[in-house]
């Protein structure tokens, strides 16, 4: 599964392919990608969750508190933290769900919230109180949960140089990056990955289901997968030197993604911060676009890393289809 996520995405990032840079920062050996350990959160909340769901609405709070690593086994709860119904429309509503992902020993490796617009409705014979729940204890963990693993700033003066431009002090704060390459979406490729990682809605690989309940009367291709393409291409110039994924939070999927289309990503950071003589924390913005390059949009003035729903009807980037702010932690340049 890993090595197959690796050859789809190409993550720039030497953690999730070396064991010896991964083992000089401290880690057992190279760890999971993170966006390969989110979408396996995402989906495994999609049977319970959001089988009937219309749209993905929101990535919040999105942290890895731990590695994941190959061998491990994989186990996610979901936690419904509220229900709103659609003001304008009966038969629909939003559901809001926190999900904690962890490994064979109950250590948190993922922790995220998001939202979702799911049919209304009701399930004949459905129990009073959910099958499983997090015990109190284990909540308590994960509400202490780090954003990165112990001890990992104190081993970043150990690991190997990787020959990735771009170390922390290069990052200033409104320095934007229009990626350059861009990636084609493939038709069975993205139903070949969506199910890799147990994602069980139609939507993504039926098409007679899609006839009836897909507002674009085809497939639409499974937004984690969008979004780990948009941050692994925005890797290359951002992320070659990154030691940890410390967050994703306020992102969302403005336009939807059908094969054939080429997505294309853009970053723009919006924050750096020091943390030691060794490493330091950059924030971006981070935007991925459908079958147009982010330079010719950013060149025409678009509003790019604003996001959609702060625009008004006139200022949208309808080619926008992933946005989200991306927090991480990144080497220094050796003193």
């Amino acid at each position: 599964m890993t090595a197959l996520w690796q050859g789809s995405f190409l993550d720039a990032n030497p953690l999730y392919s070396s064991d010896v840079y991964a083992e000089t920062l401290g880690f057992a050996s190279r760890v999971v990608s993170h966006s390969l350990v989110l979408n396996l959160g995402l989906s495994f909340s999609v049977h319970d969750v959001s089988q009937q769901a219309i749209a993905h609405l929101a990535y919040i709070d999105v942290k890895f508190p731990e590695p994941l690593y190959i061998g491990d086994t994989f186990r996610a709860f979901s936690e419904v933290l509220e229900v709103k119904a659609s003001k304008s429309k009966a038969d629909r509503g939003t559901v809001h769900v926190r999900t904690i992902g962890v490994n064979q020993h109950d250590a948190p490796v993922l922790i995220f919230e998001r939202k979702a617009l799911i049919r209304a409705g009701s399930v004949e014979g459905r129990p009073d109180m959910p099958v499983r729940t997090v015990s109190q204890r284990l909540r308590q963990c994960y509400q202490e949960a780090p954003s990165v693993p112990s001890d990992l700033r104190s081993w970043a003066d150990k690991c190997l140089p990787v020959g990735q431009p771009y170390l922390w002090e290069d990052f200033q704060e409104g320095d934007v990056f229009c990626h350059d390459s861009g990636r084609t979406v493939g038709e069975s490729e993205h139903m070949m990955l969506t199910t890799l990682v147990r994602n069980t809605h139609p939507l993504h690989f039926d098409h007679e289901y899609c006839q009836e309940h897909s507002f674009k009367k085809e497939r639409i291709v499974y937004g984690g997968l969008v979004l780990g393409w948009t941050l692994a291409m925005a890797s290359w110039d951002t992320g070659g030197n990154a030691l940890w994924e410390l967050g994703l939070d306020n992102g969302a999927h403005p336009a939807p993604v059908l094969a054939g289309d080429t997505l294309y990503a853009a970053s723009k950071v919006i924050g750096t911060r020091e943390v030691n003589r060794y490493c330091g924390e950059v924030s971006f913005r981070v935007v991925g676009v459908k079958n147009v390059h982010p330079q010719v949009l950013v060149e025409g003035g678009s509003e790019l890393f604003v996001a959609e729903r702060e625009k008004d009807g006139t200022g949208k980037t309808p080619e926008k289809v992933v946005e989200i702010t991306r927090n991480v932690l990144v080497r220094r340049r050796s003193s």
